[in-house]
């Protein structure tokens, strides 16, 4: 396995009107304020003053955040085994456990979940290669990410994907409390590959996948995983 880490962030595209739209915002108040105060006098001035300067620094944090959360590292892994999982997304790993899957498969899945908070990279990978058989948006809740519900309450998108051996895996992303907007880039019927992005979601958030019950899992629950960086686990060799 290798990784190969270039120095050098960019923007995810999901961001870039918004920022784009912020700084032009921020820019066109300080022109407006500036005007404004060119024709004030008086005894109050000063306190005008100081206040369009703490909102300016208040604007200029806002930007930076803004900014800091629609980063996109470039992160390009090459594994030797076909069969690793790897995370699809930053984040704390907050549930390693059976589950009844009851959306696609109907059936007891091994549910793996990581929850990313505000500060986290909040682009997400695909987890496996092979085929995209399923891509579907569900509306819903916006309870907090971290609760069980959420799974099955929040506004979500599925995402089945078929490997090249016949496995197949679900990748569950979902909207939380602050999250308003699930991208998904995933198409039915068309193909997937490792150091692609699957989609995005804007603020906390969560990813849950649902794997064979057999899949060999090398995290552990609590542990921060990084997104198409992390190896998860491993799927069994073939269908049982």
């Amino acid at each position: 396995m290798k990784h190969h880490r270039p120095r050098h962030h960019r923007i995810h595209r999901e961001g870039r009107s918004a920022i784009i739209g912020l700084s032009l915002g921020i820019f066109a108040l300080c022109v407006a304020l500036f005007l404004c105060f060119s024709h004030i006098n008086g005894p109050h001035v000063h306190q005008l003053q100081w206040a369009f300067g703490v909102l300016l620094v208040l604007s200029a944090i806002l930007l930076v955040f803004v900014t800091y959360f629609f980063r996109n590292p470039v992160r390009v892994l090459e594994v030797d085994d076909p069969n690793f999982v790897i995370a699809p997304a930053d984040g704390r790993v907050v549930v390693i456990e059976p589950t009844m899957e009851n959306e696609y498969f109907q059936e007891q899945r091994l549910q793996v979940s990581i929850f990313m908070s505000p500060f986290n990279v909040h682009a997400n990978w695909y987890p496996v290669e092979g085929t995209v058989l399923v891509s579907e948006h569900q509306k819903g809740r916006h309870m907090g990410a971290w609760l069980p519900k959420s799974s099955t309450e929040n506004e979500r998108s599925l995402v089945v994907i078929e490997t090249p051996s016949k496995l197949q895996i679900a990748v569950r992303q979902i909207a939380g409390a602050m999250a308003r907007r699930i991208v998904t880039y995933a198409k039915a019927g068309k193909p997937c590959h490792r150091n692609e992005h699957m989609g995005f979601i804007k603020l906390g958030s969560r990813v849950d996948m649902y794997l064979p019950l057999d899949t060999e899992i090398f995290v552990t629950t609590g542990e921060h995983v990084r997104g198409n960086e992390t190896i998860v686990g491993r799927l069994p060799e073939e269908t049982k």
